[in-house]
């Protein structure tokens, strides 16, 4: 593989310009440095801090602009030079190789100056004046540097430089550039001396991309048309017996009869780092699409978009039949479910597994084994397509979707047009999970997923769960659980859009206990009258948990009667501890489906159709009189005209 990339050819989507900025102590040859590198001549005489400084496009191989901004040591300049300090993309520390205190400063007050600041880029160490460095010094830069360098991570390239004699000068700002463009951090771990495992799993991507006949190797043909991919340049024969010969003899399993494997490719890659290289490596990760983060661009994943706020997103069938494949590819002992082992490996193309924190984690069913079958699988991608779009494409493409990226995601329908048309055509809905503490709320987005239930109360973190329900109809719909806690149901229902992605809304409450009724029948009066003012209102249903405890007298007739008061259903009564769900999840379900009923009216509603209606009578009947007076004018006019005709 080259070792190049295109002079003059910035790679699209990538920076045009890197901003460097030089700090150190004042004579320590910060100026002289920055005018030699613009001029290419040593400056006799030299301002104290000169005007940013531009090195054009041209001036190095990678095709992007240097902007060198020059700063005070003076204690007046400090709050200038902070403020620079955080507008850069690279820091220049500079030292006097003459002066050995000023790398003692440069320690203990410069790169201690950057921490406090949280400026977060690449420092360049440059030892400046090294013309006029004793010669009795015996100290070589390397013996300087590196324990400075072990101790302060952010220190990317450490260099020696003399303005006077111009050795070395272009040299500081092409590193600092280079840094910028081509970081270690993300590649490499410079204490291991490994790939960082982001690097790995972009390049093992990349491989199983090249390797077009899927034989776990790149043969001769398929190195070539990588390297004209990603360097514009073939490879002769002799160059790939090179390359193989110098895997081969650093690691054996590197190079099989078909080719470079897998563990090859990562060699190289290792090795090309190693050796200052990084330029490499991340030419072949851009012309992936890969950014600094190590991630697709943006641009690489189109998510179609989303016009409405309660419009939600979907996977389509090519994308739902893909992931039953991949499902199938993974499941190596063919039981039906994936292993924790098997899904790191599936995942193991993508920067990393996307479910192991909230909101993903433990938000499907397991089996007894703890795996995850097909259909928790393909619930857990509906619960990421819903929530981030975005991600669930880019890990469709990480996973190796290689269709138009446009055909992996749908955009429903506009829940305020289904009301209208009275039905849904969706495939997932967002159920929300309404209640008051110790209602039952956790325990029933558990028992959806066939957790057992535990008789003593546990804080749950878990505000997702989600599971495939077979339609009668033969086809599957998914429902996603959200629970809204109860002291955050007021900061919620504060954006107008709040309820714009819920598709039925319940609320849970304990049978046994009045105060809980009561307290969910205001939280349902609050979602009601939320939906009323914004347009958004949903379904929703009343939830009677702990069905299998005594309730206080009135209980039922009370329930009853808040229903009714808001036109809703009856309450559902469930016991999770008894195991009776009175089919509470289809029932969820179908009122989403049925999106026109079920919605609650509160008496603030019922006069706002009142005075609506009232209008627009009012409105028809001024109509009504201003089309009659138009006939009577026109009436008029004409029998004027017949009396004037007659008259004459």
């Amino acid at each position: 593989m080259s070792t190049g990339t295109v002079a003059g050819a910035p790679i699209p989507g990538r920076r045009s310009n890197v901003r460097v900025v030089v700090v150190g102590d004042r004579g320590s040859g910060k100026s002289s440095l920055i005018a030699a590198a613009a001029s290419e001549n040593f400056p006799e005489s030299v301002a104290p801090v000169l005007p940013p400084t531009h090195l054009p496009a041209d001036y190095y191989p990678d095709g992007v602009s240097v902007t060198i901004i020059d700063t005070s040591s003076s204690l007046e300049g400090k709050a200038k030079t902070e403020e620079e300090l955080k507008r850069a993309d690279a820091v220049v520390l500079t030292y006097a190789c003459d002066k050995p205190e000023t790398l003692n400063r440069l320690q203990t007050f410069w790169i201690q100056e950057v921490r406090r600041l949280k400026v977060k880029v690449p420092v360049i160490v440059v030892g400046c004046k090294l013309d006029l460095r004793d010669e009795q010094y015996p100290m070589s830069l390397e013996q300087v540097m590196a324990p400075i360098m072990q101790q302060y991570r952010e220190i990317e390239t450490c260099i020696e430089c003399s303005a006077a004699n111009l050795v070395q000068v272009p040299e500081v700002f092409y590193y600092a550039q280079k840094a910028v463009l081509h970081p270690t951090a993300p590649l490499f771990d410079q204490e291991s001396q490994t790939l960082k495992p982001r690097c790995i799993r972009a390049l093992k991507r990349i491989f199983i991309l090249c390797d077009h006949d899927m034989d776990s190797a790149l043969n001769d043909h398929e190195l070539n048309e990588f390297q004209v991919k990603c360097f514009n340049a073939p490879l002769q024969p002799p160059e790939i017996g090179g390359v193989k010969r110098v895997v081969q003899e650093k690691v054996p399993e590197g190079v099989n009869e078909h080719g470079l494997t897998l563990t090859g490719f990562l060699f190289l890659h290792a090795l090309f780092i190693e050796k200052g290289r990084l330029e490499t490596t991340w030419t072949v990760l851009r012309k992936f699409g890969y950014n600094d983060d190590i991630e697709l661009q943006k641009e690489n994943i189109p998510v179609p978009s989303k016009k409405a706020p309660d419009q939600s997103f979907e996977l389509t069938s090519d994308a739902v039949d893909f992931l039953k494949g991949i499902f199938s590819l993974f499941d190596s002992n063919e039981d039906g479910a994936l292993q924790d082992l098997e899904l790191e490996e599936l995942f193991s193309t993508a920067p990393e597994s996307p479910w192991e924190e909230a909101p993903y984690q433990n938000s499907v069913e397991r089996n007894e084994l703890g795996d995850i079958k097909l259909s928790g699988f393909l619930s857990q991608w509906a619960l990421m397509t819903l929530l981030d779009p975005a991600k669930s494409l880019a890990y469709l493409i990480y996973l190796g979707y290689t269709k138009d990226p446009a055909t992996a995601l749908r955009v429903t329908r506009k829940r305020t047009l289904d009301v209208k048309k009275q039905q849904s055509d969706r495939q997932v809905f967002q159920c929300f999970v309404f209640g008051p503490k110790n209602a039952g709320k956790s325990a029933l987005l558990s028992s959806f997923v066939g957790r057992p239930f535990q008789n003593s109360y546990v804080t749950s973190n878990q505000s997702y769960t989600v599971n495939a329900l077979d339609h009668l109809r033969g086809t599957k719909k998914t429902l996603i659980l959200h629970e809204i806690q109860e002291d955050e149901v007021k900061q919620f229902l504060s954006s107008k859009e709040s309820l714009a992605a819920c598709d039925v809304a319940i609320f849970v409450y304990d049978s046994s206990d009045e105060y809980s009724l009561k307290r969910a029948s205001e939280l349902l009066m609050d979602v009601a009258r939320r939906g009323e003012d914004t347009g958004y209102g949903v379904p929703c249903l009343f939830i009677a948990a702990k069905d299998d405890l005594d309730s206080y007298p009135e209980a039922i007739e009370d329930s009853k009667a808040i229903c009714r008061e808001m036109k809703i259903e009856e309450p559902i009564r469930i016991s999770i501890k008894g195991r009776d769900m009175n089919n509470i999840f289809w029932r969820i379900v179908n009122a989403a489906e049925r999106c026109s009923l079920s919605i609650p009216e509160t008496q603030y509603g019922r006069n706002k159709k009142q005075y609506r209606r009232l209008v627009n009578q009012s409105l028809m009947f001024a109509s009504v009189g201003a089309a009659a007076a138009v006939v009577a004018l026109a009436a008029y006019r004409a029998y004027a005209l017949r009396k004037s005709h007659s008259g004459s």
